[in-house]
């Protein structure tokens, strides 16, 4: 149990250093945070393949994989096809954006930083802690559950940032609150998708690619959204 609860500090250790302490050392404490919790998850005793990270599920887990970043892609695109889902493309965190800071974003901070991290922690270690003492079930809650809530600080400024956002929740203090519940809850129940993602495969891949195709993809296409509208 101690481990669990080490895995858990860790964490959190890591979102008070990337949100108030160090955010510009972001990917470095997300890489080091990761390697810790994969390393304290091996000495608690689970295997590779309990971490969703064994070689035998790695094949299954590409084709999953290669499956939802094409559909990810399609939706995207037919949302920027859309006059009414256009907005939510407007988005000043990727608008506002050089192309080498796009780059960036897209090939290192995202997937070296975000889904790096997010995913060894949310669907590979502590749901694997968890589901070893009380089943998959109570894995999938408490890491859904978790992963709402380490999103509460990024969501604050949620409302400034989008206009889609803006709209529904408002720009006040309300629209904040509004906004910060709406994106716990959204993200809880992507987690709950993306763990049964892996348990289905046995493979931390399918989540990893969803992931990255998410926000990486979101971020290229609202830039360049951005500029084709200008």
């Amino acid at each position: 149990m101690w481990m669990l609860l080490l895995a858990v500090v860790v964490l959190a250790a890591a979102n008070v250093l990337n949100a108030l302490l160090a955010p510009g050392w972001y990917v470095p404490v997300c890489v080091v945070a990761a390697a810790l919790l994969v390393l304290i998850a091996r000495r608690s005793g689970l295997t590779w393949d309990d971490l969703g990270l064994g070689r035998a599920a790695a094949r299954r887990g590409l084709r999953w994989g290669l499956v939802l970043a094409g559909a990810v892609l399609v939706v995207y695109l037919v949302g920027l096809a859309l006059p009414f889902t256009q907005e939510a493309f407007q988005d000043e965190r990727a608008a506002g954006l050089s192309p080498g800071e796009l780059v960036y974003r897209v090939l290192v901070r995202v997937p070296l930083g975000t889904v790096l991290l997010e995913e060894i922690a949310f669907r590979g270690v502590l749901w694997a802690m968890v589901w070893r003492r009380w089943g998959p079930v109570w894995a999938t809650v408490a890491s859904s559950v978790l992963f709402g809530l380490w999103h509460v600080q990024p969501s604050r400024g949620l409302t400034r940032a989008n206009a889609a956002a803006q709209a529904v929740f408002g720009a006040g203090q309300v629209g904040v609150t509004l906004s910060v519940t709406a994106a716990v809850a959204g993200t809880a129940l992507a987690g709950a998708l993306f763990c049964e993602l892996r348990r289905r495969s046995g493979s931390l891949i399918p989540p990893v690619v969803l992931h990255c195709s998410l926000n990486s993809l979101g971020y290229a296409l609202a830039w360049a959204a951005s500029r084709w509208w200008a």
